[in-house]
């Protein structure tokens, strides 16, 4: 996409309300009496005191604190869903499969059988408040809308809503969000308001190469729960200040967008694209503790940056 191509997608996340087909994400569906009590001890947040229709963003770790995958996690009445990006989907998984030895837990691969529709950018709200009666109010909170559920959650850092419905369901579905006002938008598209956003993607900007506290995403983390895989290391990194990396979005004045990889003094590349609205690349990169302050003037590949 160039820089002077506002393609309709695009603008829709940006101004008024865009749908992507997010079914490919992976949907895990964990229920039995230890559900809880289980996915408290594997992941970073505090699913123990989560009610039905609450929810939270959480991180899966290894013992080694390194970051095995990402999700949102919904509390229902007599399970969790967990929603996670396709590429984690049976990593997460067969790392929770492992972990089950005499806990009353069953875990259900949803994936092929959920649709995941997103409704995303400032107008969001307004397109289903024509389908539903009652949206979520607070983050990652679900309610229902006939046999649809509705997620306060969005990819792009734009706004919005995840629904989960039947398959079936998927395509009438996107004819109401169309008749409702909703224009498509294309993962490329959907990847250039992400990054505008800054808001980082499991298996892009987030891998496990990277610690928690080097992702800056410490929504994921209760710092006040007890003892859960990997915390032994996220308390050590918290108590001694011990990062030296802070994961920051970049602009660059420069229509040359940097492969990811490319190494800058003071810091690494890990996604870039050029922003057609802005005419320059906006940039996701890991940044030295020294420059990561916003407003810190950089150089990459020969053109001006700043932290922002």
């Amino acid at each position: 996409m160039s820089a002077g191509l506002l393609t309709q997608g695009y603008q829709s996340l940006r101004a008024h309300a865009a749908w992507l087909d997010l079914s490919a994400r992976g949907k895990i569906r964990v229920s039995g009496e230890d559900r809880a009590r289980l996915l408290h001890a594997m992941t970073t947040n505090h699913v123990q005191q989560l009610k039905p229709g609450d929810g939270c963003y959480a991180f899966f770790l290894n013992a080694q604190g390194r970051i095995l995958g990402d999700v949102n996690l919904f509390c229902f009445e007599d399970h969790f869903l967990l929603d996670t990006e396709p590429e984690t989907r049976h990593k997460l998984f067969e790392h929770l499969d492992r972990y089950i030895i005499a806990d009353d837990v069953t875990l259900t691969d949803e994936t092929d059988r959920i649709a995941t529709i997103a409704v995303e950018g400032p107008e969001a709200a307004g397109i289903l408040e024509k389908l539903c009666a009652v949206l979520p109010e607070t983050p990652y909170s679900t309610t229902g809308c006939g046999e649809r559920t509705i997620a306060r959650v969005d990819s792009t850092g734009a706004g919005g809503f995840f629904l989960f419905t039947s398959i079936a369901d998927k395509p009438r579905l996107i004819h109401d969000l169309e008749f409702a006002g909703a224009t498509h938008a294309t993962f490329e598209e959907a990847t250039i308001v992400r990054l505008e956003n800054g808001r980082p993607r499991y298996g892009e900007e987030i891998t496990e190469r990277f610690l928690v506290q080097e992702t800056g995403q410490l929504q994921a983390v209760s710092f006040h729960k007890g003892c859960y895989l990997g915390q032994e290391i996220v308390e050590r990194v918290r108590s001694r200040a011990q990062i030296h990396r802070l994961l920051r979005r970049l602009e660059i004045d420069s229509t040359e967008v940097p492969p990811a990889g490319t190494k800058f003094d003071g810091g690494e590349i890990v996604s870039a694209v050029l922003s057609p609205a802005l005419g320059k690349v906006v940039a996701m990169a890991y940044v030295r503790i020294p420059n990561s302050e916003p407003g810190t003037e950089l150089t990459i590949a020969g053109a001006p940056a700043r932290v922002t």
